[in-house]
């Protein structure tokens, strides 16, 4: 057992971001920019919920790995965390994939995006890592893990969400005893484990590990040396100390950040259109699963320096308004109507349009007499006047990417190509 210390384990730790996915399920969403720099809740970016995390958990040493189309991550990053200071013991290091290991390599896997950073890591002298998915909208106390990852004497600690047995198969799951320590490791398994006096149940992996560092720099110095490994986290780390250490499961629940409005520990994988517009749409509830106005937690991201958002005309069939819907700033809503929708900053919906079911990315122009329901608009996409998308299937599947669940992501490029 360690030695109890007066200051919390977090300000020994660094927290370090694996964003360098694309997330292809995402489809043209991603074509620009990586999965952790897509658009969420009319202000944020994915990334900035992992971000948060850290920094309100009282981490101050962030890293953030980058390689898929990273221009759109990176600048968002310069802008929006650009805020720590060096002589307060802060760094916040943006590390591209940049063969600092090998003058051919890109980072291989989530583990070699550690390995190749290995010396920029060991000169801040931080005593625990903690690994964290870029792509994942959640609130998480770390500190509540860093302090169950001490007092097990567990050399990885690995978050970990319950999930309905058989809604596990598409993740990395932990075969655990009765003290929550890992027998087994099992990825995308047809059948799944389940949780000790809760059969129904599975532990799933988040992507989320917490290590002594000395203990995970040795690790992959070993992992690096073998040439029948994948340089991976899941596939290659962490069943070799499943194997050969002690790994436990740190649920969820037990850290999980909820205000007094939010009754489930809420995490949501937006990995696909109809997830990613549904979380969004989600937000216009009355009382949405995820509260993203407690203060007390807030979601750190680039500010704008905009105007409020204005609405504007008041005659019969010509009134700006929106209901149930959530308006960021510098957006204008000239004689059009919204419901249950979410508009980012400076969108501009002009007269007679009805958005319904809407998700707009930031400068969206939406043409007069437009009907748009159920849809992902891309980033500055202008929408010609009377175009109607969400009423006839056949039609929205021929001119956009239209998703299992009947939701349109439309972009400019397949805007530029229709024959009105």
């Amino acid at each position: 057992m360690e030695q109890k210390r007066n200051q919390p384990l977090a300000r020994d730790a660094m927290a370090y971001v694996l964003a360098g996915g694309r997330g292809s399920r995402l489809k043209e969403l991603t074509d620009r920019r990586a999965k952790p720099a897509v658009y969420f809740g009319g202000k944020a970016r994915i990334i900035d919920f992992a971000l948060s995390n850290a920094l309100n958990s009282g981490i101050r040493r962030i890293g953030v790995a980058t390689q898929y189309k990273a221009h759109s991550l990176i600048r968002h990053l310069q802008r929006g965390w650009n805020f720590f200071r060096p002589e307060r013991n802060e760094s916040f290091d943006i590390l591209p994939a940049s063969q600092r290991v090998s003058e051919t390599q890109w980072y291989e896997g989530t583990a070699d995006a550690v390995y190749q950073n290995i010396d920029i890591i060991e000169d801040y002298g931080v005593e625990y890592m903690v690994i964290l998915a870029g792509d994942h909208i959640y609130k998480m106390d770390y500190e509540l893990m860093l302090q169950q990852h001490v007092d097990s004497g567990a050399q990885v600690t690995i978050g970990c969400l319950e999930v309905p047995r058989m809604e596990a198969t598409g993740f990395g799951v932990m075969h655990v005893d009765e003290k929550d320590e890992i027998i087994a490791f099992v990825e995308k398994p047809a059948d799944p484990p389940g949780i000790p006096g809760n059969p129904e149940m599975a532990l799933a992996s988040m992507g989320i590990y917490v290590f002594h560092t000395k203990f995970l720099m040795d690790l992959l110095r070993r992992d690096a040396a073998d040439p029948t490994s994948s340089r991976d986290f899941g596939k290659d780390i962490i069943p070799y100390i499943v194997q050969h250490g002690k790994a436990v499961a740190h649920r969820f629940t037990a850290s999980c950040v909820r205000s007094d409005f939010e009754r489930e520990a809420y995490w949501r994988d937006v990995g696909t259109v109809d997830a990613y517009w549904q979380a969004n749409i989600d937000l216009t509830d009355i009382t949405p699963e995820l509260d993203i106005y407690d203060g007390s937690w807030p979601i750190w991201t680039f500010a704008e320096i905009k105007p409020p958002a204005k609405f504007v005309h008041d005659d019969e069939n010509r009134r700006g308004s929106a209901i149930s819907s959530l308006v960021s700033g510098d957006c204008i809503i000239s004689g059009s109507t919204l419901y249950r929708s979410l508009l980012f900053t400076g969108v501009r919906a002009n007269s007679y349009a009805r958005l319904e079911g809407a998700v707009v990315l930031p400068d969206v122009k939406v043409g007069r007499r437009a009907q748009l329901r159920n849809v992902v608009i891309d980033r500055g996409v202008i929408i010609p006047e009377g175009l109607v998308v969400g009423e006839d299937p056949e039609l929205d599947a021929r001119r956009f990417r239209r998703s299992e669940n009947g939701i349109c992501l439309i972009t400019q490029s397949m805007i530029d190509k229709l024959e009105l």
